[in-house]
């Protein structure tokens, strides 16, 4: 195989900025000493085998100059590595020529803005340079040990014992704490209705006790390795607001596809720290109202599987069932009382669950129009020549002495 590792990198002008109402979980500040960036490309230089390293800079257009040079001053710091920079300029090149190839997708599918488009330009950059396999990874994760590529291919493109291809697979993540479970010493009334804790451990401790390979219900996206037979025919969504690794899985299963999960493949997660803003549990609101409105929309459609909340329990099917409303209208009246953001929790508690439908209800058709044109983008843009040469020309190359 020849696969290649994508992973998108956040960048704001300053520490404000990586704050600000609608940026991105991880942004990191231009002039961080230590930018979390840094600290994953280091671990990388440990692997056997390591293959082209794709980076994705995600950052405003005003900074993109100054964001770029600073990934690469990185990249070059880790002369072992080949390292390919995607700012906003090579972006936008692959952007024009998506519309060329797919003039009638809606919106903006593929590109450097929104968690899901971000993706899909990661895919799209994978298939111009002629990469069959993708492996996600998060710049706030470290790897364990020199096998990671070993354990990141482990069966990919191969057939179960029931002969279904394993064509996505999700590894996990360790935490600070050295645990693959999520934390449930927070149970006060903030978190008691928007918690996913105790489901979610239910379905990993089962999963991480079976066979190495097994059907998931879950996606890391930060761990995460897709097939060229996956990704050149199931796009991720660029109208989610957020979740769009496990959205992905969804969108397999509508197109007869399974994720799978592997227990023996594990990064350590890092992140910043950060709290829970009434903005960031709003694009949790619009997120799960729209994945409803999806998955109840594509379950009307001949030639669609559908996905129900009973086929994924316990895990995560009860976040896209009639108990939603009830989650959000109980979470924000607690956290519009219990937080300092009273005004903010208040505002989503008179008509957060309104807003939310509405953009349910004006997107849910988008993502399968979009996904109708997907094959015919990635096969038009598979080894493109031109732009195959401009990302060649923004790469990093491992020193030959190392």
């Amino acid at each position: 195989m020849n696969p290649a590792i994508v992973i998108p990198t956040y960048w704001a002008a300053d520490a404000a900025d990586t704050h600000a109402p609608g940026a991105y979980d991880h942004s990191t500040d231009l002039h961080s000493p230590a930018p979390e960036l840094d600290a994953c490309l280091k671990s990388l230089e440990q692997v056997r085998d390591i293959c082209r390293i794709i980076v994705l800079v995600v950052c405003p257009p005003a900074t993109t100059a100054a964001a770029r040079e600073r990934v690469e001053t990185i990249a070059r710091s880790h002369p072992s590595l080949t390292v390919t920079v995607v700012s906003n300029t090579e972006a936008a090149r692959i952007r024009d020529r998506v519309s060329e190839i797919a003039p009638r997708a809606p919106g903006e599918p593929v590109s450097l803005r929104g968690y899901g488009a971000i993706r899909n330009m990661g895919l799209a950059v994978a298939n111009i340079l002629a990469h069959d396999a993708v492996i996600f990874l998060d710049d706030d994760e470290l790897v364990l040990g020199p096998d990671f590529m070993k354990q990141a291919l482990y069966a990919l493109g191969q057939l179960t014992r029931q002969g279904l291809p394993i064509l996505a697979k999700s590894g996990y993540y360790y935490d600070r704490s050295g645990s693959p479970l999520a934390d449930t010493s927070k149970a006060d009334i903030n978190h008691r209705w928007w918690t996913k804790r105790i489901e979610f451990n239910r379905w990993m401790r089962r999963a991480l006790a079976g066979t190495r390979i097994s059907r998931s219900n879950y996606v890391c996206g930060g761990c995460f390795a897709l097939h060229a037979r996956a990704y050149t025919r199931v796009a991720f969504d660029p109208w989610i607001t957020r979740g769009e690794d496990l959205d992905y899985l969804f969108n397999m299963r509508m197109h007869g596809m399974d994720v799978w999960f592997d227990n023996e493949w594990a990064v350590k997660h890092l992140p910043p720290a950060s709290d829970h803003r009434s903005p960031r549990f709003m694009q949790n609101v619009y997120r799960w109202y729209y994945e409803r409105a999806k998955l109840s929309y594509a379950a009307g459609q001949h030639d669609l599987t559908p996905v129900t909340p009973a086929s994924l329990m316990p895990y995560p099917g009860p976040w896209f069932s009639r108990e939603l409303d009830e989650r959000v209208r109980k979470t924000a009246a607690a956290r519009m009382m219990f937080t300092s953001e009273h005004e903010g929790y208040w505002r989503i508690w008179r008509d957060g669950i309104a807003r939310a439908e509405r953009y349910a209800n004006e997107n849910k058709t988008k993502y399968l129009k979009f996904q109708s044109f997907w094959p015919s983008i990635m096969d038009g843009l598979w080894n493109d020549t031109e732009l195959a040469q401009m990302l060649e020309e923004c790469t990093c190359r491992a020193s030959s002495s190392t």
